[in-house]
């Protein structure tokens, strides 16, 4: 049986801003509405970066799982975009944690994937756990996603 995990809280908002009301939704699409920022979420609530984000992070707790006792079929996926307006080249780094509590706590690191040069409408990314990432994982209900921002 499937299980999704889903973000159920900010952990951390760095620069980053709310733009909507409750829980942030990473894994449906919004333009940005502030020039050169990246915005992840869907049209009525999601996280947007500032508009020239420089080591920016911005993380989540993710909804409660259970250990699925198989190494694989652990993927990521997320959408990201940036207001065109902004001209840049925004990179986003991707992290899957455990344990992470703020940015001085930011627990063990499961897995990370470069997401370079965002581009300017929102695109659907995945990234595949790898057997060693996914055993690593010892608390399913302790993972929190963390994302962090650059322009180049």
């Amino acid at each position: 049986m499937a299980q999704y995990a889903v973000p159920d809280a900010d952990i951390h908002d760095g620069n980053w801003t709310d733009e909507g009301a409750g829980t942030i939704d990473i894994f449906n699409g919004v333009s940005p509405d502030t020039a050169g920022s990246i915005g992840a979420g869907d049209d009525t609530d999601y996280a947007e970066s500032d508009s020239a984000p420089s080591s920016s992070p911005v993380a989540f707790g993710l909804s409660t799982i259970e250990d699925p006792a198989v190494s694989t079929g652990h993927i990521m996926r997320w959408r990201r975009g940036k207001n065109a307006a902004g001209g840049a080249q925004i990179d986003l780094t991707v992290e899957l944690r455990q344990g992470y509590t703020g940015e001085g706590a930011q627990g063990t690191l499961i897995n990370t994937f470069s997401d370079t040069d965002i581009p300017d409408s929102f695109t659907t990314t995945t990234d595949t756990l790898t057997g060693g990432e996914a055993d690593a994982i010892t608390n399913y209900a302790d993972l929190q996603v963390r994302f962090v921002a650059n322009q180049v």
